[in-house]
């Protein structure tokens, strides 16, 4: 049957040896991803598809064979006949390789004809921000500090949220350069401070917090998280004000507040006990505990996961297809979907920052982040 000619994103499969269940989730996906397609793949190749299919939820042609003058029926019939006794798991995956296949050629092809320039932004020190078909993309940029977050950073990707969010871009996209997505809040933020400060830093590190997680829930496009390396604090609490979150199969997943004397932020302590049930949630803002990629997923933190190996090639290809739907489309949506809980979250946000700057102002908090550092130093 002929695919309708709708541009959407391109999920690439990840086939393996894998079981019955696994092969059957990927197949799925293959038949959502077909009737995305952009170009009608011809008609050997349909044939070919729709014998795979039928050999897979099926099994064996068992349909009797139609009259020489009822072409279109002999040619499926051929097509289904021709592959013997495939097992269904066999057909399930080749008919989803097959499909990713063409995908992959559609992808190419576009990005061939399109042959887009990319615009980088160069007023930013701490970030990389660069725009290119239809995506802005939004990249931590201190890998010698594992992407942690100064006071400059915090404001830079304000700025960078702000930009995004009316420049002409259909989606925008936030990831780390190097080994780690981010180390979060970079703890040299709270050195150097005299006694006679501690109360001005406070104060003005919630104000600054508060706007910077304020910008993640009124940011007016889709915004997708594109974790490729470990991701601690801040830069895990925001992930569930993103929209979708793809992360490689090496990337952790850490908040550790009460190690450090602190608690939650970014609307966690309202979005992750509503992501993955309070119990879950306890955990993780709690007592620590640092998620796998895996982990995260089955929680409901991340959307998915992709082997490390080809998490770039995978992960961009998808998101190209993703900028290429309609644009106000998605914005409108995506402001739909936030209207419903926009006040909320920020009303989360203010009593976050408001008890983070009584815990920034602590001996507990003090003391924990000089134990941190005399750890560190021993190291």
């Amino acid at each position: 049957r002929r695919a309708q000619a709708v541009c959407i994103p391109a999920i690439h499969l990840h086939m393996t040896a894998a079981t019955m269940q696994v092969s059957q989730k990927d197949f799925e996906k293959a038949q959502e991803q077909l009737k995305l397609l952009k170009k009608d793949p011809g008609n050997e190749t349909k044939l070919e598809l729709y014998a795979l299919f039928k050999q897979a939820t099926e099994g064996p042609c068992n349909s009797p064979k139609p009259g020489m003058l009822d072409f279109v029926k002999k040619a499926k019939w051929d097509a289904w006949n021709s592959l013997g006794n495939l097992s269904q798991d066999n057909a399930r995956q080749k008919y989803a390789e097959l499909v990713s296949s063409l995908v992959s050629a559609e992808s190419a092809g576009q990005k061939k004809d399109a042959s887009p320039e990319e615009s980088r932004h160069d007023d930013y020190e701490t970030i990389l921000v660069t725009t290119r078909n239809n995506i802005t993309k939004i990249m931590f940029n201190r890998p010698d500090r594992k992407n942690a977050i100064n006071h400059k950073m915090y404001r830079e990707i304000i700025k960078a949220l702000e930009e995004a969010g009316k420049d002409d871009s259909t989606i925008a996209v936030i990831t780390g350069n190097g080994d780690y997505y981010s180390s979060g809040n970079d703890l040299n933020n709270f050195t150097n401070i005299q006694p006679g400060e501690m109360e001005k830093m406070a104060k003005d590190g919630a104000v600054l917090l508060k706007e910077f997680v304020g910008h993640f829930i009124d940011f007016p496009k889709p915004l997708i998280a594109v974790v490729n390396g470990p991701a601690i604090g801040i830069s895990v609490t925001v992930l569930g004000l993103c929209d979708i979150v793809y992360a490689s199969d090496r990337a952790t997943f850490h908040s550790p507040f009460s190690q450090l004397g602190q608690s939650p932020e970014g609307c966690s302590s309202y979005l992750f006990p509503k992501i993955m049930g309070l119990p879950k949630a306890n955990e993780i803002l709690l007592f620590n505990k640092k998620l796998t990629a895996a982990e995260a997923c089955a929680q409901g933190l991340v959307t998915e996961v992709f082997p490390d190996r080809t998490f770039q090639k995978e992960v961009w290809a998808r998101l190209e297809a993703y900028a290429s739907l309609p644009k106000n489309s998605l914005a409108v949506s995506k402001q739909l979907l936030r209207s419903m809980e926009k006040e909320k979250l920020h009303a989360v946000n203010s009593k976050e920052c408001e008890v983070l700057k009584e815990r920034w102002l602590s001996d507990e908090c003090v003391n924990a982040i000089m134990s941190f550092f005399q750890k560190k130093s021993k190291l």
